[in-house]
């Protein structure tokens, strides 16, 4: 039996609990998230690609390669871009994605208006402002839910930062909440990691007003409360972005590739 790929299980526990907003939002999550090989007519040409389309109103993708080379049974030009890519490089194009067609129990096809969804759901930037917390506490009341999906996204900011910290938070002035705090960010990081915790919150099908995120200095006095009460997440270490790799043309997720 084909081992079930995490698209599989959410599409999966998707289907079980059609009323579950909580699930859908999570299968939203990994289409985004994930890997996708996207069917091509012909090689790329530049920054220009030619996606096949499925009824003339579906980009045709796969979340394994080898699921793709089943589809069309020989082998066929593709690009590997994450949806989040595909989305963006769908919008103002009347267009769905058909995903796994053929090949796999999490076969769907997703219409141009769940691509238009995804794309604003993505887009959402949080506000930001500025209050000085004068107390540091345990972080109490948020859901697992919450705190399983702060760690997925977190597992794959390689380098980004030392580590966060979630922890419960009085302001001066009054108010109280969350927060979920890294220290030693890189400066050029801080938005990928913002736009990570807010998805992880939308995602989850939590009130954005629940967590507040901050960006604190290896020796800002505040960093020894937050790991004095705070719950810790372990991003990986790496090179990170400090260096950055040279990707082919029409790779870079900031610059998706233009439909002919």
């Amino acid at each position: 039996m084909t081992e079930l790929t995490p698209l599989d299980q959410a599409h999966a526990a998707m289907m079980a609990a059609p009323d579950d907003d909580t699930a859908r939002l999570r299968f939203y999550e990994r289409i985004a998230d994930v890997e996708l090989f996207l069917l091509l007519e012909a090689e790329p040409d530049d920054d220009q690609i030619n996606p096949q389309l499925f009824d003339d109103a579906y980009v045709i993708v796969f979340d394994r390669a080898a699921r793709l080379a089943e589809y069309v049974g020989d082998s066929a030009p593709y690009v590997a871009l994450s949806g989040r890519a595909i989305a963006a490089m769908l919008a103002d194009q009347p267009l769905g994605m058909a995903v796994n067609l053929n090949v796999a129990p999490s076969e769907i096809l997703l219409p141009a208006g769940a691509m238009q969804w995804l794309r604003e759901t993505l887009d959402h930037t949080p506000a930001s402002v500025e209050a000085r917390i004068e107390r540091v506490i345990p972080p109490r009341g948020l859901p697992e839910t919450l705190i399983a999906a702060i760690d997925a996204k977190l597992a794959t900011a390689t380098g980004m930062a030392a580590g966060a910290w979630l922890v419960g938070v009085e302001y001066a002035g009054g108010g109280r909440g969350h927060l979920l705090g890294f220290v030693g960010a890189i400066p050029r990081a801080q938005d990928a990691l913002v736009r990570a915790a807010s998805e992880a919150l939308t995602f989850s099908g939590i009130e954005a007003g629940a967590m507040d995120i901050g960006f604190f200095a290896p020796n800002d006095p505040t960093v020894a409360k937050l790991g004095k009460v705070g719950l810790r997440f372990d991003l990986p270490q790496g090179e990170g972005l400090q260096q950055t790799p040279r990707l082919p043309p029409g790779m870079d997720p900031a610059k998706p590739p233009i439909l002919k």
